[in-house]
Parts: structure tokens; C-alpha cells; sequence
């Protein structure tokens, strides 16, 4: 069930009316969010429904036992937590690299001459897994460090379960939305044309400018590389780079917006990244749930951050980042994405920290661009099939690509990757100066208003809706 799509428009509407018309019980409302959210999630595949309802299980029952076991055993409390995490690393790895390691150990042994067949069982990948187990291991984590207290398992399975953000983030912390489920929730005008407008500004990022990048440059081009021209490759480059921001980012404000319309606030995950001076910025500005996730439980937590000096320090970025590389999928092309990173990361501190004295500070437009052809060149490795795709992608590149080869950019893709490029540069507030302006209108002016709104970002859209790139994570 998509965001963008007619049928999940009448599913939101029900959820909306009925969860809003059982206000006066918060706990039923509670159960008819998570009952609601079984069904969105069940849409693809109801198997994968009692996966959903096994973890929530497994990390309410390890939070409970963390919790119920005395100060004076800390040794106790800390193994059941690294036994819940390790189940729920378990489950992301039974699911989504099963599969890639025995595929890997096969050619080792193939390369020392001991081929065997292995057991491959082509796993079916529960949508948004990486989403929901990192979700349940920040709970587990948070109730050992004692940040948060162990919940209810309603609570708990409604946290794991929301389907605001469930298939595809942002990844909401316990420590976020537990809270606002003991509250009866109250939908105040600010939070509902804040939803609104992010709502149709996501629709409108997805359904016009993602979509249409995709289909008509980013796809056939990369589908094969060696057939196009330099300037095709160049501009799908730029559009890839596009159509992942306004896609993801599309998917984010529409979760948002969704679930403020619900009574329930999320955190921002995308503020303009492609505006960044440095990598270290970006990765402040692009995922920001991801990205505060790893620094906080794996670079920090697991690694030790900085404390154990400055050489460490750079092996602990660039290891987050090659798990943050592999967390996206099972192939070498996202480790390397993810290399490329953590290299860069690490390089930017040992340049600021032996920048010699009184060498001069890199522009910050300078800085703008550099980093921005760092995190293009990184794209092309996340959206390549395979290694050989990339480096053929490279290889036309810098050989100038196919000649004579017919042009697939259009003036209208063109003109999309500018308008993607221009929203990193415009005001940063322009979408609550507008919901503050919105929210005097009369109920039914603004309902109209969003209607129309929608109809026109209808009647722009192409043809189909393409599924967010971040499902298949």
C-alpha cells in the first residue's frame, strides 16, 4: 500500500475517522492503531505480520527482564540485553543476508577448490525489517542505559508496528513516542496544516519530481551504462542524486504529516543536504534518524566514539559507516558507498586536526560542491545492480561514453534536477511560514484548498507511482 496511491488515501481516511471517533479511550485507540497498522503492513504480504508481532514480543519481554533484574546484578542486565539485540540481529540477518554470505562463503571455497552447493533459500525480505529491528534494539539499549523505562506491550507493539513509519522510516526512538502514547492525543490547528502541507509537498516531490527522474533518465540509464553518452551519464548522476532526496525525503514529510494528523509528532529526518560544506554535515542533514541512530548506539555505545583516542576514532567511523553501508542491503556495492564515507569522515578529521596553523579556511561554496560530487559519486555506487555496473558507469565517465549514442535526457528532466536542486537552497522555514499563514483559514477553506492542491499534483504527475526507494530496505 503506497503513500501516493488512491487506495491508501481511503485507508487513512478510515483510520483517521474511527481512531479520532474513539478519543474518549485512549487504549482502544491505541488497539485500533495497531490493528490498523497489521492491515497497511499486511497489504504486502500478511505472513510477514506475525514477524512484526514476534519482535515487538521478544524486545517487550528482554525490557521487562532488563528492568526486573536488581542494580547489584549489572552482569545479568547486560547479557539479557546483548541477547535481545542479537535476536533482533538475528532476524535482520536470517532475512536480509542469509543468502549473501552463503553466497560469499561458496565462492571462498570455490577459489581454494572446495566447491560446494549451498543451501540458499531466496528469502523473501520483509518490507521495512532494517526499520523495525533497529527500532526494537534502540528500545532494548535505552531501557539497559536506563533511559527510559520498559512499557506495556501494547505500547511496545504499536511503537514497532506504526504505520506512519513502519515499511520506511524515520526510525522513531521509544524515547519519542512512548510518551505520547500515554497521553490522549489532541489535534491542535498548528499540527494539523503543518501535516497537511507536508503531506502534499511530499505527494508532490514523489509523485512529480522523483517519479518522473526515475522513469525517464535515472532507470535506462543506469540499466545500461555502456550504451549512453557522457552527458546522460552526467546527467543521471545529478538526477539519481535528485530523485533519492526528493524520494526519501517525499516518504519522510508524508510519515510526518500523517502521523501529526493522527495527534503524534516525529522528528525531522531530512533538513536541505545537499547544502552541507562537509560530509561530516551531510550525514547531519540526510537520514537524520539513521544517521543519529548509528552515531548513538553503534559509533558511540558500541565502538566507544573518541574516548579511546584519535586513531581509534577514525577506524570507529569508518566501521560505523561500513555497517551503516551494509545495513542497506546485501551487496558489495552499498559496503563500498559506505567505505567512501567513513573514509571521508575520517579524512575530515585528521585534516582538522593537523590543518597546519594558519592555512587558510576552504569557501564554504567551495566546500558546498566538493561534497556534493563526493555524495554523487557515492550514489552511483548505492544505485548500481553491481560492482561491474558501477565501474562501467565510471568507465563512461571518464572515457567519455558511448559515441554517438542517442541522448535520453530531456529539457523537462533537466529542468526537474534544477527545481529538486533549488528546494536546498530556498528558506528552510518556508514550509511552517506557510502552515502558519494556512492555519487561519476556515476548516472548510483549508480542506478545499488541500484538495485542489492534491488534484493539480494529480493532473502533473506521470503515469503509475514507482515504490519509495527506501521499501526495499
Amino acid at each position: 500500500m503506497l503513500f501516493p496511491t488512491l487506495t491508501f488515501g481511503l485507508f487513512y481516511l478510515l483510520v483517521f475517522s474511527v481512531t479520532w471517533a474513539a478519543r474518549g479511550s485512549n487504549e482502544w485507540r491505541k488497539i485500533l492503531l495497531l490493528l490498523a497498522s497489521w492491515v497497511f503492513y499486511g497489504a504486502w504480504d500478511w505472513r510477514f505480520v506475525a514477524l512484526l508481532i514476534v519482535s515487538a514480543f521478544l524486545n517487550w519481554g528482554a525490557a521487562r527482564l532488563i528492568e526486573r533484574t536488581g542494580e547489584e546484578e549489572e552482569g545479568t542486565r547486560k547479557a539479557i540485553m546483548l541477547v535481545g539485540v542479537a535476536a533482533n540481529l538475528c532476524i535482520l540477518g536470517v532475512f536480509k543476508y542469509y543468502d549473501f554470505f552463503l553466497e560469499q562463503l561458496g565462492a571462498i571455497l570455490a577459489g581454494l577448490g572446495f566447491a560446494r552447493d549451498m543451501p540458499l533459500m531466496q528469502i523473501v525480505l520483509p518490507v521495512g525489517v532494517s526499520f523495525f529491528t533497529f527500532q526494537g534494539m534502540s528500545y532494548l539499549i535505552d531501557v539497559y542505559k536506563r533511559r527510559i523505562a520498559a512499557e506495556r506491550l501494547l505500547d511496545i507493539t504499536l511503537l514497532m508496528s506504526f504505520f506512519p513509519h513502519l515499511v520506511a522510516g524515520p526510525i522513531v526512538r521509544g524515547s519519542d513516542l512512548l510518551p505520547q502514547f500515554k497521553r490522549t492525543p489532541v489535534l491542535t490547528r498548528d499540527m494539523a496544516t503543518m501535516g497537511l502541507v507536508l503531506i502534499v509537498w511530499g505527494l508532490f516531490k514523489k509523485a512529480v519530481v522523483a517519479s518522473e527522474i526515475s522513469t525517464s533518465l535515472v532507470d535506462p540509464v543506469f540499466f545500461d551504462p555502456a550504451s549512453h553518452s557522457a552527458i546522460d551519464l552526467i546527467a543521471a548522476a545529478y538526477g539519481y542524486a535528485v530523485q533519492i532526496y526528493c524520494d526519501f525525503s517525499a516518504y519522510s514529510d508524508m510519515a510526518i504529516g500523517i502521523a501529526a494528523l493522527l495527534g503524534y509528532r516525529f522528528p525531522l529526518n531530512f533538513d536541505q543536504p545537499y547544502r552541507a560544506a562537509s560530509l561530516q554535515e551531510f550525514w547531519r542533514r540526510w537520514h537524520i534518524s539513521l544517521s543519529s541512530w548509528l552515531r548513538d548506539y553503534l559509533y558511540i555505545d558500541a565502538l566507544g566514539g573518541n574516548r579511546r583516542g584519535f586513531a581509534r576514532q577514525c577506524v570507529n567511523l569508518l566501521a560505523t559507516m561500513l555497517l551503516g553501508g551494509l545495513w542497506h542491503g546485501a551487496k558489495w556495492t552499498f559496503v563500498i558507498w559506505g567505505g567512501l564515507h567513513g573514509g571521508v569522515l575520517a579524512l575530515e578529521r585528521v585534516w582538522a586536526r593537523f590543518r597546519p596553523e594558519g592555512a587558510p579556511r576552504m569557501p564554504r561554496v567551495l566546500g558546498i560542491l566538493i561534497t556534493f560530487h563526493i555524495v554523487v559519486l557515492g550514489w552511483i555506487f548505492f544505485r548500481a545492480e553491481s560492482f561491474g555496473q558501477a565501474t562501467a558507469y565510471l568507465g563512461g565517465l571518464l572515457g567519455g561514453g558511448m559515441a554517438g549514442a542517442e541522448l535520453v535526457v530531456t529539457p523537462l528532466a533537466v529542468a526537474l534536477i534544477v527545481l529538486g536542486m533549488s528546494f536546498h537552497f530556498a528558506p528552510g522555514d518556508l514550509g511552517q511560514k506557510l502552515a502558519l499563514r494556512l492555519r487561519w483559514l476556515p476548516v472548510p477553506a483549508l480542506g478545499a484548498l488541500v484538495a485542489v492542491a492534491i488534484v493539480i499534483v494529480d493532473a502533473m504527475r506521470f503515469e503509475g507511482v514507482a515504490p519509495f526507494i527506501y521499501y526495499q530496505f
